[in-house]
């Protein structure tokens, strides 16, 4: 699509991608991704980053990987990566907070 035509068919997009005043800061970024990927007919199961992103505190989140490092959900290598990860770029670099209920509000998708 040419830009007049984009102009011309999203007046107000346009206007607001040129000025740009309508940025969206990103809070986090999610390293371990590849864990996470589900197709819609699995049933979905927490790991390790979505109780990470419930927690309040850094302490919490050191808790939840130990305990998950316990039980054998993830390796020693993956313990620290998370760990590092926590510590140099702290606790929402895993992504926004989940709040209650937050699937069922969202669903299983995000």
């Amino acid at each position: 699509m040419s830009d007049g035509k984009f102009r011309t068919n999203y007046p107000a997009l346009s206007k607001e991608l040129e000025s740009g005043t309508a940025k969206v800061s990103v809070n986090g970024v999610r390293t371990m991704s590849e864990k996470t990927d589900t197709t819609s007919t699995e049933r979905f199961l927490p790991d390790v980053v979505d109780y990470i992103r419930r927690c309040d505190t850094m302490d919490q989140a050191v808790e939840i990987i130990n305990y998950m490092q316990k039980r054998g959900e993830i390796n020693t290598k993956e313990a620290k990566e998370f760990k590092s990860q926590l510590k140099s770029n702290g606790l929402r670099s895993f992504g926004t907070k989940k709040e209650t209920d937050h699937y069922l509000h969202f669903g299983t998708t995000e």
